[in-house]
């Protein structure tokens, strides 16, 4: 199977790195330097509010979206109409935006969880990496599902594998 943007990939039993069991990992980007993507389905420890720049934000859930660049926020979100500055990825999913517009959506309840995720880092492979993982049976290849992406059921894994 192709990998592409919007391509899911589910950690396999074989995969021993504890950052990656039971994970389920939306592919966001890929091209000829490498991929890059989030976890999907654990959540972090803390809520946004939780983070003391946003102290004053609704108690929204946030997600450990990989290893790599964890003192950054990033975001996932299918709402292009309300946030403005995002990039399309694929299907009606966009990344980023402007964030000052994202928290007060989230404070007034524009912008559910239904909508959006926020994302505490991000999984990072460089050129040729990935595809070496998946040779080597770390990962299994799924289609693309907007509705997992979304999903609000830390047990992704299990209904997929």
């Amino acid at each position: 199977m192709t990998i592409q943007p919007g391509t899911i990939i589910i950690s396999a039993s074989a995969l021993q790195d504890p950052n990656f069991e039971k994970a389920v990992i939306v592919i966001t980007e890929y091209n000829e330097k490498g991929a890059l993507g989030f976890v999907v389905n654990k959540l972090f420890a803390r809520r946004l509010n939780e983070l003391v720049e946003f102290k004053n934000a609704a108690p929204f859930p946030l997600f450990a979206g990989g290893p790599v660049d964890t003192e950054n926020l990033f975001v996932l979100h299918r709402r292009a109409d309300l946030v403005t500055g995002n990039k399309y990825l694929f299907g009606n999913i966009y990344m980023g935006g402007d964030f000052q517009q994202i928290v007060h959506c989230i404070n007034n309840g524009t912008l559910t969880n239904n909508d959006i995720k926020l994302f505490i880092g991000y999984c990072g492979w460089d050129a040729g990496e990935l595809e070496a993982e998946i040779e080597e049976g770390s990962w299994i290849v799924k289609g693309t599902d907007e509705q997992i992406i979304f999903s609000n059921d830390n047990n992704g894994w299990e209904k997929m594998k």
